[in-house]
């Protein structure tokens, strides 16, 4: 059978599915693998080091098995063969229209969103892999943006003192964010609405804000907080936010618009110079006045709405996702063919749909259909 590796058409992306190693790999475990020309090279693979690895090297792929880091267009979706099979970063209530295409096709449909979050599937989890590398990147856009140094200088010119930075949302990017802000010498500040996140920030090397609001849920999971929560946790943070230089915002919820966390009267209330550094703005925002892409001046504090972070390291990046996609799809087949055990939970977990049937709850009900639920079979003793 055939995996097809496409180019990603989102403009600015510069990941890829696989790499050559990845490749090479699935080649000796008996898989076709083609590859479209120029799919790795924003992320300094060639074409020559695929062909090398074994795939086959074309102008439009077509797979059994399809993969991409984003969600394919409408038209990519109509393009793909029926009855195939489809991984990326789906985001299935952000793309109903293209599931429904993908669903009509009776193509059984993967989304890394809907991974289940348990320990035997960590070396799968590529919204970890990629919160990292965005994490990271959020903190090194802090001090790029950030007109004054980070960290403690003493100078014949003067002492120079650290830069204040809170970083809200202390999840795997939250916890980058803070090793990564920390190592360039600045002094650091947590806030997450979970109360278990407290050892994991003072761990990395911040100060834990603790306010009175939290949400603390089965796993150690956030809930959504209520409205009166809500206005109760940002008035809370007002005065955090006020008296840091550079507000580094991480809370996104896979699927779903990011939660406001810093809100219009906080940036007002921020120092001339001051910066909020927005991880969540392709999903929509940590901060009321976010725009996707783009650098927001307002009283004299600049709003930086990160455009796919996690892009702007394409060679690890994709190194990490790759690694994620392999691990995963050995659960759907090996020696070439596709052999899904439809009693493993992560199988079924991040599986939004097969043979015309949507199996993800929230998808079936926004699409108006029939949630199919997938039963794992009762083996006898």
């Amino acid at each position: 059978m055939k995996i097809a590796v496409y180019k990603e058409s989102r403009a600015g992306e510069t990941r890829v599915a696989l790499t050559p190693d990845n490749v090479k790999a699935f080649a000796g475990d008996g898989w076709d693998v083609e590859v479209e020309r120029g799919a790795g090279v924003r992320a300094h693979f060639s074409d020559e080091a695929y062909q090398a690895a074994g795939a086959t090297m074309v102008e439009s792929a077509s797979g059994d098995v399809n993969l991409r880091v984003n969600a394919p267009t409408a038209s990519e979706a109509a393009a793909l063969r029926e009855g195939s099979l489809h991984l990326s970063f789906l985001s299935p209530l952000l793309a109903i229209d293209v599931v429904k295409i993908l669903n009509d096709r009776r193509i059984t449909i993967l989304s890394f969103d809907l991974l289940p979050r348990i320990s035997r599937a960590q070396y799968m989890d590529a919204l970890s892999s990629q919160a990292t590398v965005s994490g990271y990147r959020a903190a090194l856009a802090g001090a790029t943006y950030f007109d004054r140094f980070f960290p403690l200088l003493t100078t014949a010119a003067g002492t120079i003192r650290p830069a204040k930075v809170l970083v809200m949302g202390v999840g795997v990017a939250g916890l980058q964010a803070i090793a990564t802000a920390r190592r360039l010498g600045a002094k650091v500040r947590a806030y997450d609405v979970r109360s278990a996140a407290k050892e994991e920030a003072e761990s990395a090397g911040a100060v834990f804000v603790k306010l009175a609001v939290t949400a603390d849920a089965v796993g150690g999971y956030a809930r959504e907080l209520n409205d009166e929560e809500r206005a109760q946790q940002q008035a809370a943070l007002t005065s955090e936010v006020a008296s840091a230089d550079v507000v580094i915002t991480t809370a996104a919820v896979p699927g779903r618009r990011a939660p406001i966390l810093v809100t219009r009267a906080m940036v007002e209330a921020m120092s001339e110079g001051s910066l909020v550094i927005d991880m969540a703005a392709d999903g929509g925002g940590n901060c009321e006045l976010t725009k996707v892409g783009e650098v927001v001046e307002h009283h004299g504090v600049r709003v930086v709405g990160l455009a796919n972070p996690a892009a702007e390291m394409g060679a690890h990046a994709s190194f990490m996702y790759a690694n994620n996609v392999a691990k995963l799809l050995g659960l759907f087949g090996e020696k070439g063919q596709l052999n899904p055990d439809w009693n493993d939970e992560v199988v079924i977990g991040v599986t939004v749909a097969r043979n015309g049937a949507i199996n993800h709850g929230p998808t079936a009900e926004a699409l108006g259909v029939t949630h199919v639920a997938i039963t794992p079979e009762v083996k006898e003793a």
